[in-house]
């Protein structure tokens, strides 16, 4: 039992540590502050740190990630509200300053091996604080499950993140809520703290102006530390701390080696891991799949995979409140560095360089955790599977983030957030460019080594596809496949924005697809099997493919579960767009038809524009023309047969692309190819009325059986008559009216017969979308008002 002297000494240094912390913006204020902690968490014992992580630290989660400060009456941090931005936290202060000396400040109290965490660890180990998480901060699609008592019960099986941790407010009673120890609290605000930023940043985002200087190397490689090793580059990633931090926590906490070899920081914070939760991986495996929900599932309407909500009974209530909403922007920069991260693992096995290591960084091990498929999270062995542990849990959530983000950025938005998105989505699919190289300027920052390092001492190069990258190719086809044709429905949509860009990342995806012809060769093959009615081939090679199409027909139906193009007012559609792979299909709406349009379409939008970078733009356009004949076997692109007149820079030009125009002119031979009633809405219609005329054809259509195909084999009409009875002549009367209207009810009932027999013969349907149209409804509106004041008028006559 401590003494009383050392309780109130502890209390009251904690409110002034308290006090001291909530005063400090500036950044002689903030290192003083990092001073102040780092001295008080020396001077005492773990059994004195509760007043500290009671008072101080919540001001401190504050105070770093720029939260309200209205902390001194809340111990629960609030994010700023919309109309403001988070420029005083200490993370955006140190990134404003481009002080090396004050980020490495900072970093260094924050750091794995910081004297923080390793007081965070001592105090969890003796449970002596608990933290009630906000609900409203977390994913939204979790937020939702809590508000409801039947799926909050289930949360726990259903997310790794929050098992064991719901628990009942003991106050409010049916209200839950999420308990957590002091590191799992922290690391939930230090992966809230993006979503925070990127959804104020976003309330006040307008269309910014094109800039000439915006060239695809700019944001192919969004995180400077990978794209240069320049003295400038150096200085900007090391002051962006967040960055620095999370890398030091995936290369801490997610081994990528065997447990048993050296990993930075171990001493510290992997003793804290196994104390606390029994298992380095499940430590692990808690950071990847806090990431995963808070950046990459957040507020998607279908979470988690269909099969799982079923085993359980879970039916997600919010699916038309989360509906065509896009994933939060400004996230692709992490987003980017844990995907490159945990492709890491798979670059390392395909080399056969699994105990490669080289400068701190670390060597790759995968769980067997996937969460999204288990009950339970317990693992009883890590290290059962070889590789792809990792790619498992983020396969289907990485793949719904990137899609949705082409599905539903809106028209008339900068493109820099789908820029990015687009970066991540290049650097999953091709994980053999990725080497330890890559991480040598951030490890060197981190390690403070940043001058003595050499790129000689690598001992991993990157390297171009190879058939051991099979494996990894197959079990993510989707990212080569139907990812690729909703791309290029993002870029038809979004060539009006900046067809410079557009046109460069077009190239980009056709150019990595090309650039391996046994990657090519591979992407075709499955696509013909998956096409392949029979079972087996005479080719062995096919024969093995065959097994892989079924689970390529349960990630189609899971992955793009509610997407598609005609609930985002797309242009390149049809009803059942995730039952099938339309990259390598011949029709209309085949890959191959639809980049041949965007090369028309781009070359007149280029030409129109015609601007300083004609000529480079025009190389680009080449350039797609000739890989795109290699990616489809050297199919010549149609030339344009017009000279688009050239357009003014003023003119409007945010309309949203329909197939059937190129420029100014009208290309015959270019329609849409989807269900024609259920086109996107035009702008001469009134949507929510051509919605419900839609929904009500569907119904006529489907109970008049119209959508089904005339067999040929249809009976004589049968003919209905009426005998009148000789034995009641008293009612001949009665009874022959009777047989009048028997006979012309039967008559009306052939010819509706006879209609319905004739519309299913033809391929007709019942289409009420015509009564949508704006000039009919205006009509009808000046009619009714015309009627009543009419009527209105003649009785005040009258009267």
């Amino acid at each position: 039992m401590l003494p009383h002297s050392y309780t109130v000494d502890s209390l009251s240094k904690s409110q002034d540590l308290a006090a001291t912390i909530l005063g400090s913006s500036a950044p002689s204020q903030i290192s003083a502050a990092c001073a102040s902690i780092d001295s008080f968490l020396h001077s005492h014992s773990p059994d004195q740190f509760r007043h500290f992580f009671s008072f101080a630290f919540p001001t401190l989660i504050c105070k770093l990630f720029g939260f309200d400060d209205g902390v001194s009456s809340s111990p629960t941090p609030q994010p700023p509200p919309s109309s403001s931005s988070s420029s005083n936290g200490w993370i955006d202060t140190v990134l404003a300053s481009n002080d090396p000396g004050l980020a490495d400040s900072v970093f260094s109290l924050l750091a794995p091996g910081g004297v923080l965490l390793s007081s965070i660890s001592a105090v969890d180990r003796l449970s002596l604080v608990k933290y009630v998480f906000p609900n409203e901060r977390l994913p939204e699609w979790a937020r939702f499950m809590l508000s409801s008592d039947k799926d909050c019960r289930v949360l726990s099986d259903l997310c790794p993140i929050f098992k064991g941790k719901i628990k009942e407010d003991s106050i409010k009673g049916s209200v839950y809520q999420v308990q957590l120890n002091v590191f799992e609290y922290y690391m939930f605000w230090f992966a809230y703290y993006p979503v925070c930023r990127g959804n104020n940043e976003n309330s006040d985002t307008i269309a910014v102006k094109r800039n000439r200087r915006f060239k695809l190397e700019n944001w192919v490689s969004s995180i400077s530390g990978f794209s240069s090793s320049r003295r400038d580059s150096e200085n900007r990633i090391q002051c962006n701390l967040y960055v620095r931090l999370l890398y030091a926590y995936l290369r801490a906490f997610v081994p990528v080696s065997g447990l048993n070899s050296h990993q930075p920081y171990q001493s510290s914070l992997l003793h804290y891991s196994l104390s606390y939760d029994g298992s380095v991986m499940m430590q692990a495996e808690f950071l990847v799949n806090e990431f995963i929900h808070f950046w990459l599932v957040d507020n998607d309407f279908s979470p988690l995979p269909v099969d799982i909500c079923k085993s359980f009974g879970v039916n997600f209530p919010f699916r038309s409140v989360l509906r065509e909403i896009p994933p939060t922007a400004g996230l692709g920069e992490v987003v980017k560095l844990i995907v490159k991260y945990l492709n890491l693992s798979s670059a390392m096995q395909a080399d056969g360089n699994e105990s490669v290591e080289h400068c701190g960084s670390p060597r790759w091990t995968s769980a067997s955790f996937d969460g999204s498929r288990s009950r339970n999270v317990t693992v009883a062995s890590p290290f059962v599977r070889s590789v792809g542990s990792w790619n498992l849990s983020i396969q289907r959530p990485l793949y719904r983030y990137i899609l949705r983000t082409f599905l539903f950025c809106p028209i008339g938005t900068s493109i820099k957030n789908p820029s990015e998105v687009f970066s991540v989505w290049i650097t999953y699919i091709e994980p053999w460019t990725i080497s330890l190289d890559d991480f040598l300027d951030i490890d060197a920052i981190v390690d403070g080594s940043a001058k003595t390092l050499k790129k000689e001492d690598s001992q991993s190069q990157a390297c171009g596809y190879s058939p051991s990258w099979q494996g990894y190719v197959l079990s993510n086809y989707l990212y080569y496949s139907s990812l690729v044709m909703h791309f290029i429905g993002f870029a038809h949509k979004f060539l009006h924005a900046d067809a410079e860009i557009i046109v460069q990342m077009v190239l980009k995806v056709v150019s990595m697809l090309t650039s391996s012809k046994e990657l090519l060769d591979l992407i075709k093959m499955v696509d013909s099997v998956f096409h392949s009615k029979q079972a087996r081939s005479g080719k062995p090679m096919l024969n093995s493919l065959y097994r892989f199409v079924p689970s390529i027909h349960e990630q189609l139906k899971d992955w793009e579960d509610g997407l598609s193009e005609t609930d985002a007012d797309g242009s390149f559609l049809h009803e059942n767009w995730n039952k099938d792979l339309r990259l390598f299909s011949g029709g209309e709406d085949g890959g191959q038809q639809l980049l041949q349009l965007f090369i028309l379409r781009a070359e007149a939008e280029l030409q129109a524009i015609s601007g300083d970078n004609l000529a480079q733009n025009l190389q680009y356009i080449d350039s797609l023309k000739a890989q795109v004949g290699c990616l489809f076997g050297n199919h010549t692109v149609k030339p344009l047969l017009f000279s688009p007149e050239p357009k003014q820079h003023q003119q409007a030009r945010d309309d949203i692309f329909k197939p059937r125009r190129v420029g100014s002119h009208t290309l015959a031979d270019v329609k849409y190819k989807g269900d024609w009633m259920k086109r996107p809405i035009s702008d001469d219609e009134v949507g929510w009325l051509a919605k419900l005329f839609v929904w009500l054809s569907d119904w006529l259509n489907e109970n008049l059986g119209i959508n089904q195909p005339e067999n040929g084999q249809v009976g004589s009409p049968s003919w209905s008559y009426v005998e009148v009875s000789s034995d009641e002549v008293d009612d001949v009367s009665t009874e022959s009216m009777k047989a009048v209207l028997c006979a012309i009810g039967s008559w009306f009932l052939m010819l509706g017969t006879t209609v319905v027999r004739l519309m299913r013969k033809h391929g007709l349907r019942v289409n009420l979308r015509i009564l949508a149209s704006k000039k009919l409804v205006m009509f009808l509106f000046l009619y009714a008002v015309f009627s009543i004041l009419r009527k209105a008028f003649g009785v005040l006559h009258r009267v």
